[in-house]
């Protein structure tokens, strides 16, 4: 019996849980506390002055809890920290703290080493192929009728 390939969701996800065993296992062996993926992410959305927790929701396309959860564990790490919204008296912005920037430098360093990593494992040709076409616009997602 011959296995159906995967779909293209599929294949993206598995690449992603690739990077993400990889930077997990290379900060723990760095002596780093290990975050989960969406920790990971709120990094990498998170304005310099300070973002809302419903802000940082939107940007991950998450629930508010969701994001007030990876939020929280990030807290108490002393990773991020909240201030008062200049904006609104009824809201806090989450910004990152110096120990957080420090471990978001080091984790992006060693996305680079991965990076690398994956390059010399399927070809530097390969990698920038993927990288170019991951960056390429999309456009709107398309709603279609399946045949």
């Amino acid at each position: 019996m011959t296995e159906a390939a995967q779909n293209l969701p599929l294949l993206l996800a598995g690449a992603k849980r690739w990077f993400d065993d990889a930077l997990t296992a290379s900060m723990r062996a760095a002596g780093e506390q290990p975050l989960s993926s969406a920790q990971g992410q709120v990094f990498a959305v998170l304005d310099p002055d300070g973002t809302t927790v419903s802000e940082l929701a939107r940007r991950l396309g998450v629930t508010r809890q969701t994001a007030h959860q990876a939020v929280h564990g990030l807290l108490a790490l002393d990773l991020l920290e909240q201030i008062p919204d200049p904006a609104s008296a009824r809201s806090r912005l989450i910004r990152i703290t110096p120990e957080g920037a420090r471990v978001h430098r080091r984790a992006q360093a060693t996305l680079t080493v991965i990076e690398e990593a994956l390059a010399d494992r399927i070809g530097t040709d390969a990698a920038a192929a993927l990288r170019t076409a991951l960056t390429l616009p999309r456009g709107e997602p398309p709603v279609v009728e399946a045949p």
